[in-house]
């Protein structure tokens, strides 16, 4: 049985697809971005119907939590066997953006206060314990889900590997 990243492993999109910025890399003020958010398949559902909602807090405060990074929303939720989990695929428009690397940072938790959309935590800063990238995006309407990502199992190829 196949498990860890290679469950989630993405495909190539192909052309017209928005760009997967590495992880390491800030992301660019306007830029679209492609990213994962992990739910269960119960809220997938409502999210392709409704759209996303903002958290009521968080890391980083309230907003839409993703990641550029496919290993660390596949790991979402926490609390839910792999086989119950979905990991939407996004594109989001990031507006401007403010780097949060450090706990205890001044805008860790205001930085829409200041003018700001999108928050980003660069991996390996120090603030999420696997190490890897998240961002987290106040607007919800910033966010359109593109495709959706299931784990393979052996002998099954990502059935719901669907695109909008």
């Amino acid at each position: 049985m196949i498990t860890g990243a290679n469950m989630w492993a993405e495909d190539d999109l192909g052309p017209g697809a928005p760009p997967c910025l590495h992880s390491y890399k800030a992301p660019v003020e306007g830029n679209v971005y492609r990213m994962y958010h992990g739910t269960s398949r119960e809220n997938a559902e409502k999210i392709k119907v409704s759209g996303f909602k903002q958290s009521s807090g968080g890391m980083l405060g309230r907003g839409v939590y993703l990641s550029r990074d496919l290993e660390k929303a596949s790991r979402y939720p926490l609390d839910l066997p792999e086989n119950k989990r979905v990991v939407l695929r996004v594109k989001v428009n990031v507006g401007r953006v403010k780097k949060i690397d450090k706990q205890g940072h001044p805008l860790q938790k205001t930085w829409h206060d200041h003018g700001y959309d999108t928050a980003w935590c660069p991996p390996k800063c120090g603030m999420v314990s696997s190490g890897l990238e998240e961002d987290c995006v106040w607007d919800p309407k910033r966010i359109t889900v593109i495709g959706e990502i299931c784990p393979k199992t052996q002998g099954a190829q990502g059935a719901c590997h669907n695109h909008y």
